[in-house]
């Protein structure tokens, strides 16, 4: 993967948003992005799931702000300094994926995408739809219709 100027950029490639959650290397395509905002906390939503971290007013509109590495199984996010949330749209709503940082914006050849290895649980490959090499760091793409389903925006 490469970064490229606009004028480099061929209807072959796009463009990612890369981030991190804890050590581990993930991205979203950068047309779910809506905006990067630092960490602000959130106000609780009672009896939402427990990947929730509560909800946030962007601009007077309230949206929810999920936690995406309680989400993914890798364990609760201790929101810092150096923490973001992404907000992204999906499906014609908005959501928060709070993260530990943003490391990048990167072009890439959508032919570049290596298929989730199969011996991952069927949770796994339906909440990652594919795997980059960036140097010698693998970056797993984010499935975003999967990662926040339809019924789960709703309760949120």
């Amino acid at each position: 993967m490469t970064e490229q100027t606009p004028e480099e950029q061929t209807a072959d490639r796009v463009e990612i948003v890369s981030f991190t959650i804890g050590e581990q290397a993930f991205c979203l395509d950068i047309g779910h992005v809506l905006e990067i905002r630092g960490w602000t906390s959130t106000t609780t939503l009672p009896h939402a799931p427990e990947y929730v971290v509560g909800m946030m007013n962007l601009r007077g509109a309230v949206l929810p702000v999920m936690d995406l590495s309680m989400r993914l199984g890798l364990g609760k996010t201790v929101p810092e300094s150096r923490s973001v949330i992404i907000i992204a749209h999906i499906d014609k709503k908005s959501v928060g994926f709070l993260v530990d940082a943003v490391s990048n914006i990167l072009t890439v050849n959508p032919a570049d995408m290596q298929p989730t290895p199969d011996v991952s649980s069927a949770k796994t490959a339906a909440f990652i739809k594919g795997v980059y090499m960036q140097e010698d760091t693998i970056v797993r793409a984010i499935d975003v219709h999967q990662i926040m389903p339809q019924e789960n925006m709703a309760a949120a």
